[in-house]
Order: C-alpha cells, then sequence, then structure tokens
C-alpha cells in the first residue's frame, strides 16, 4: 500500500507494510494471552529490542520505528524488522447507524506476545544501538527493552 504524504510542501511517498493477498480480508478480534516461546532470541543480529507486554502493532508504528533507526545508525550497520503486519483491523466510519455488516479494513497490525524480538541491529557499537532501539521504543505501544546476543562478545 502506497500513501503519500505532505510534507514542506511537497508530496512523499510512504510505503506501508501490509500482505500482497489474504485469504480471508477482515478477521476476528485477537487476544494475546500467553509469553513467546519461538520468536524470544536475537538470532540475526548483536542487537535486539524485545517486548515485554503483548499488543498490536501497526504498519505506521513500524514504518516510523524503521526511520528512527536507520537515522540514528547513520547509514552504517544492519537492520532486520521481525514483525510483519498481517492482521487486519476493521472500522466503520463516523455517524453510522447500528448493524450493516462489518466495516471496511482501517488499517493492518501485528500481533506480538511478551518477549517478542521486533527489530534487531548489528555492524553497530553498543551505545549506538542502545540509544536507536531506546528512540524505537518510545514510538511503539508496548513496554520494551534492549537486548544482547547470548553469545555476542563485543
Amino acid at each position: 500500500m502506497v500513501l503519500w504524504e505532505l510534507k514542506f510542501g511537497f508530496l512523499i511517498k510512504i510505503f506501508m507494510l501490509r500482505p500482497k493477498k489474504v485469504k480471508y480480508n477482515k478477521a476476528r478480534k485477537i487476544r494475546i494471552k500467553r509469553m513467546e516461546y519461538r520468536q524470544n532470541n536475537v538470532v540475526f543480529g548483536s542487537y535486539g529490542l524485545k517486548t515485554l507486554d503483548g499488543g498490536k502493532i501497526s504498519s505506521r508504528q513500524i514504518e516510523a520505528v524503521r526511520r528512527v533507526i536507520v537515522r540514528k545508525l547513520k547509514r552504517t550497520g544492519k537492520l532486520w524488522i521481525r514483525v510483519f503486519p498481517n492482521v487486519p483491523i476493521t472500522a466503520k466510519p463516523n455517524e453510522v447507524r447500528m448493524g450493516r455488516g462489518k466495516g471496511s479494513v482501517d488499517q493492518w497490525v501485528g500481533v506480538v506476545k511478551p518477549g517478542t524480538i521486533i527489530f534487531e541491529v548489528d555492524g553497530v557499537s553498543e551505545e549506538v544501538a542502545k540509544e536507536a532501539m531506546r528512540l524505537a521504543g518510545q514510538k511503539l505501544p508496548v513496554t520494551t527493552k534492549f537486548v544482547v546476543r547470548p553469545d555476542y562478545s563485543a
């Protein structure tokens, strides 16, 4: 999905994450119950951002965090995004009467459980990575924690 944003008098193209094709275009509500036990280790990079509670992260929030991290890394190092918004959230327009079916798809979100690694960074010092992840955590609706790969030695 491509959005256009007006910034400083110019139209800027924004690429939002969303699935290319889905079997059912509307989903039921999501409940986050348990801890994550599969995606809870830093695998690709040396440093990561781990969620401490569950929630939904929208594609706009993922894009905002990606921009913050890339800006802080100054084109050095590598970034991995380990969460993808694959769940549709529907909404009905304002001042619409009850009934007449479910609303249309409003946004796409990625569901994260507590303990999920959502971003990973490699190729930078620990201080730069920690600051980038701190700034990234402020953009997210869940509480996060900076983690280091267990077998990593600087």
